[in-house]
């Protein structure tokens, strides 16, 4: 599925938690790997880890970070070590990229605050430096270390590596929507040849990317840097992360704050199938928007969502027989595929609906599909040089880790397409197929989904969007009935994630939770 982070990036991109996504937009959302076990999905919890610091851990626990510049003005970089597999802490360590910013202010300061936003596969360090150091809110900065950790697989720490940047030129334009046999041979294809080459340039780290590792790396990062609970501020898959870190340490939560929820209790093909659901809430809003503009080149008034939305797929269509020039410096055509992938990143910021509008115009009526191209290689993390970050190799890593995948095989993809293409006329059939990616995986999964109670935390702030494309606002509604302490803060409103995105309403809740502890009502809503 799709899932970003938050759309307050660093980038015009859009946001992230990449669940099945990727050109073969890639798979399922992760959930982590101690859940117990016996009974079904709705009754398995993820049991709290004992209390006391094993002896064997003792070493991680207790060592110093030396610090050093790095990066923009004001930040400083560490590494950390955390054992490669917590089952055998004495089989080697995995080196983790720390990255913060002193807090700057004359108040009295509140420790830590550690930030991540989303993925799984979004840099952390990125993040912080480029976003979340400067532009939080000054109050906030004033008081907190700013603090961010690349979880294990991911950016500066150990990342996985799957295919080069003309592989995955190759990847991204794989049809997703096969319409014979042919194509779909090609896209299984695809699939192997990049689960494939996961396994060949990091088959021992890709046993150990899951969430309940990267949770658990967290609480040593935690007593690295001095503090006896964690504060946390995760958006998107990062409130997955977070939801973790308060199952497995109930006792170490501080002011945790998660925004745009994950649901761990569903399944991979349930939170496909839903998150197929959000991206057609998320179309809906902007046809109706977009039919309001001058500009734009899928209806005029009075035009229905529906019209709009046969007229994209039309559009999809055309480009599937008879890709477009974009002007790339590799010679890269429009298909459907980026098309696609370029229209659905816009639909994680209203923000951007604009620039939507604008890349469709040239793309249909002039025939330039270069617009549409910069949204897709956003969404992707595709420099203008070639080189991609490893967002897409480590999303597929942690999500098929964390969860089985939501198809064995292409019968089942196929049997499926009805519900699918339901949830999203215009989505619907791609965004199944993006979902077959985990059937080829070269490691079996060790999670499964399950609840999270995290009994006895301090209270934690679930932030759910009520027409968010890559979180539907359910997942939120069903982590905060999870959670024993939650309270639930709900924006009115369009886009992925809610934080930072406009509403005072919300900020103002977020920053009184963060600075003095007081958190919302439960239920209370903004807009």
């Amino acid at each position: 599925m799709y899932i970003r982070r938050s759309s307050r990036s660093c980038r015009p991109r859009t946001a992230v938690t990449l669940l099945a996504a990727a050109a073969l937009l890639v798979s399922a959302c992760s959930t982590g790997g101690t859940a117990s076990t016996g009974g079904n999905a709705a009754d398995a919890v993820l049991a709290a880890l004992p209390r006391s610091t094993p002896s064997a851990l003792s070493p991680y626990y207790g060592q110093k970070l030396s610090w050093h510049t790095c990066g923009p003005a004001g930040f400083e970089c560490a590494t950390m070590k955390a054992p490669l597999d917590y089952a055998r802490p004495d089989a080697g360590d995995v080196q983790l990229a720390v990255a913060r910013k002193k807090a700057t202010g004359k108040g009295k300061p509140l420790g830590s605050l550690l930030v991540n936003p989303g993925g799984p596969g979004g840099s952390a360090i990125g993040y912080l430096q480029q976003y979340a150091g400067a532009a939080y809110p000054a109050q906030v900065r004033a008081r907190y270390d700013m603090v961010a950790v690349d979880p294990r697989g991911v950016g500066h720490s150990e990342p996985v590596e799957c295919l080069d940047g003309r592989q995955m030129d190759a990847y991204t334009q794989t049809d997703t929507t096969p319409d014979s046999v042919h194509e779909t041979n090609e896209l299984v294809r695809a699939y192997r040849k990049f689960a494939e080459s996961c396994g060949q340039h990091s088959a021992q780290l890709l046993r150990h990317v899951s969430t309940v590792e990267a949770a658990r790396d967290m609480d040593i990062l935690r007593a690295a840097l001095g503090d006896s609970k964690l504060t946390y501020v995760g958006a998107s898959y990062g409130t997955f992360l977070g939801a973790t870190y308060a199952g497995l340490f109930p006792e170490r939560v501080g002011r945790l704050v998660l925004d745009g929820a994950m649901d761990p209790s569903l399944s991979s093909r349930e939170l496909n199938l839903d998150q197929t659901a959000g991206f057609e809430t998320a179309f809906q809003s902007f046809a109706k928007d977009c039919v309001q503009q001058p500009d734009c080149p899928l209806g005029g008034k009075g035009t229905t969502p529906a019209q709009v939305g046969d007229n994209l797929s039309a559009f999809f269509k055309e480009l599937d027989a008879h890709p477009i020039p974009t002007g790339d410096a590799d010679g890269r055509k429009l298909g459907e595929a980026l098309a696609t992938t370029g229209v659905i990143a816009a639909m994680y910021d209203q923000g951007t609906w604009a620039q939507l509008r604008e890349a469709l115009t040239s793309a249909m009526k002039e025939k330039d599909g270069a617009g549409l191209l910069v949204l897709s290689d956003s969404y992707y993390e595709r420099n203008a040089d070639g080189h991609y970050t490893n967002l897409m190799s480590a999303n597929a890593a942690v999500n098929c880790l964390d969860l089985p995948g939501a198809f064995a095989g292409p019968e089942q993809v196929e049997k499926a397409l009805p519900s699918f293409e339901k949830a999203s006329p215009v989505f619907g059939r791609g965004l199944a197929w993006a979902s077959l990616n985990c059937a080829y995986w070269p490691v079996q999964p060790t999670g499964a989904p399950h609840r999270i109670k995290a009994k006895g935390a301090a209270p934690i702030v679930v932030v759910g969007t009520t027409r968010d494309p890559a979180t539907p606002y359910r997942w939120a509604q069903s982590l905060s009935r999870q959670l024993t302490s939650a309270r639930l803060l709900t924006y009115e409103g369009d886009g992925h994630t809610a934080f930072g995105r406009g509403s005072t309403c919300i900020d103002s809740t977020v920053d009184a939770y963060l600075l003095r502890g007081t958190p919302p009502a439960n239920g209370k809503r903004c807009s």
